[in-house]
């Protein structure tokens, strides 16, 4: 008789969440944090068809990592659920921390009950009516589920990205010196950090909080572009103003120029008038005698 093969439910649970860190290792980053104008998405990914971030309902936005097929699963179900709870209820009762919930049981099921975990993080997002009131939720494999204030960081390289962004970010930010900032962050640690990340190789959305209803909006193309390549706002005084300096003395030269110019020709168009009112005094003095001498 075979004795059948025995493992500690400790040992069990170790080898899913060392299956389950490799699978999200694998992939590319992500990052989500918050903005003066609402929530910023930021994703490295080459495919322009099989998105990261995405939207699930009016002002929650959903990003993933790891292995697309569960993630999208997962994000399939999220706005199934939305929808339904929305309809059933009232749409201002589908908010981020009750999908976080929903997503954090189901994921919490899979890891203790199938036999092989989801390889995903997960982050849920919902951009509120002021700063105070944007909600980040970030969620592991496991089901765990944590409560970030201004940014979450996903993927394999998510600590040196961390590390790297919180160097240089700060609330408030407007919306491209964040986009700069997270994708520089993106490119000290990226695979090929010869040069930076560009548009193409990037995935961007936003909540905005100024949008009435659906918040979520993705950046791609020329405006994408543009706000990579845009400088901070913060330098363009700095390297407007010597240039503002020196235009005032440029024109006043010319317009002192001008002012000598015009000046010449005024008085020479006197000296003409003068001229001419005295040839007609003339005149007039001549035919005055003319008079005289007739009567």
């Amino acid at each position: 008789m075979t004795i059948p093969f025995y493992a500690s439910a400790e040992q069990v649970m170790r080898d899913r969440s060392e299956f389950a860190r490799k699978g999200i290792a694998r992939g590319r980053s992500v990052v989500v944090l918050t903005y003066s104008g609402g929530v910023l998405f930021v994703a490295e990914n080459l495919s322009t068809t099989l998105h990261k971030v995405s939207e699930i309902y009016d002002r929650i936005g959903f990003a993933a990592v790891g292995r697309y097929s569960e993630f999208e699963n997962l994000r399939t179900a999220g706005v199934r659920l939305a929808d339904l709870r929305g309809y059933s209820y009232d749409r201002r009762d589908v908010t981020g921390r009750w999908l976080a919930n929903a997503y954090a049981q189901t994921l919490g099921s899979i890891f203790t009950e199938q036999q092989k975990p989801y390889e995903v993080e997960v982050c849920v997002a919902e951009v509120g009516e002021s700063a105070d009131q944007d909600e980040l939720y970030r969620l592991t494999y496991d089901g765990s589920i944590q409560d970030e204030p201004d940014l979450v960081v996903m993927g394999g390289q998510a600590d040196a990205i961390s590390t790297a962004l919180k160097e240089s970010y700060r609330r408030g930010m407007e919306l491209g010196e964040a986009i700069r900032t997270t994708v520089a962050a993106l490119s000290s640690v990226s695979a090929a950090n010869a040069q930076p990340l560009g548009a193409k190789q990037l995935e961007v959305a936003v909540l905005e909080r100024a949008r009435p209803r659906r918040a979520f909006r993705r950046i791609a193309g020329a405006a994408l572009e543009e706000l990579l390549t845009a400088p901070d706002a913060r330098d363009e005084p700095g390297e407007a103003g010597p240039a503002a300096a020196e235009e005032p003395e440029g024109a006043a030269a010319k317009t002192e120029a001008a002012k000598g110019e015009t000046a010449k020709g005024e008085s020479g168009r006197s000296s003409t008038a003068k001229g001419g009112r005295g040839k007609g005094g003339t005149a007039k003095d001549g035919k005055g005698e003319d008079d005289s001498a007739s009567g």
